[in-house]
């Protein structure tokens, strides 16, 4: 991924070194009784070269008659809701990033920024949250993701065409977990952060290989695994919460005889936590398309 990521891992499975045809994709039809529902794994910038989406995703967006997203996709373009976020995720107390983080690790972020040529000054507003997001994006845009997300062109999509849209969480509940991720241990999340940066470029094309291919074990492998060892606080809040958050009305939705497009970030997917890991557990049949 989420708003911006489900942390960079997320949004790096994107990456468009080579656009190579595969047999599958990132989409499954889960299945109870006569009733049904589409998932597909969303990445939240994409590179040019990644468009046409795999076919598997029409396939679903054309059989579903309502799409459902992580949150209001509309909602987080309005000025309000990016002033909301400013309002949260900055410091209007009179303190700074330099009050909430450890020498070592400002000295670190520091650094980071330095070899870039940003001036720290610049960030010294911003809370360890929207850092770690700012820091992330600047890094995929210096590697040629400048091109709409999964999520948001099938939004645009639907919204074109008057196909029924619907939310798993508000804008409002997604912010809330975007602005307090990693709760208290600042320097753990900056860490976390910076580490993960230094590791785009190597893993860049593993990890869109598997979203492209929908391969959720070799994502399990590359992403989960490493983030819930690593910081577990920051796994269990953009992920496993949210999962669990998701799933009863994952399941209400295969009560009716309407056929949903849900549509949430890869990561959500892959691991013995995932959305999908879940279906299955309770009985669902679940198929690759």
């Amino acid at each position: 991924m989420s708003l911006f990521r489900s942390l960079s891992l997320t949004l790096i499975a994107a990456t468009s070194m080579f656009t190579a045809t595969v047999d599958a994709a990132s989409v499954w039809k889960v299945t109870s009784g006569e009733n049904s529902l589409f998932i597909g794994g969303t990445i939240h910038i994409l590179a040019p070269e990644d468009y046409p989406l795999p076919n598997e995703y029409n396939i679903a967006y054309q059989k579903a008659s309502t799409l459902v997203f992580e949150t209001d996709m509309a909602a987080l373009k309005s000025a309000a809701f990016q002033q909301k976020m400013l309002g949260m995720m900055t410091y209007t107390d009179g303190r700074s990033l330099e009050d909430d983080l450890s020498a070592n690790s400002y000295a670190k972020l520091e650094a980071h920024l330095s070899e870039r040529g940003i001036p720290i000054a610049q960030m010294a507003a911003m809370k360890p949250s929207l850092i770690s997001i700012t820091l992330s994006v600047i890094e995929l845009q210096g590697l040629g993701f400048t091109s709409e997300g999964v999520d948001q062109f099938y939004a645009d999509k639907a919204s074109q065409e008057s196909k029924a849209i619907k939310w798993l969480e508000t804008p409002d509940e997604q912010l809330g977990f975007l602005a307090n991720m990693g709760g208290n241990d600042n320097d753990a999340l900056i860490d976390y952060t910076l580490r993960d940066i230094t590791k785009m470029p190597a893993i860049i094309a593993d990890m869109r290989t598997s979203w492209r291919e929908g391969d959720m074990q070799k994502m399990a492998e590359i992403s989960i695994v490493p983030f819930k060892a690593d910081y577990g606080q920051i796994y269990q809040d953009l992920l496993v919460t949210r999962n669990a958050n998701w799933m009863p009305q994952i399941e209400d939705m295969l009560k009716t005889a309407e056929v949903e497009f849900i549509m949430v970030g890869a990561m959500h997917l892959a691991g013995e936590d995932s959305v999908l890991t879940q279906l299955k557990t309770q009985g669902y049949s679940i198929e690759k398309l």
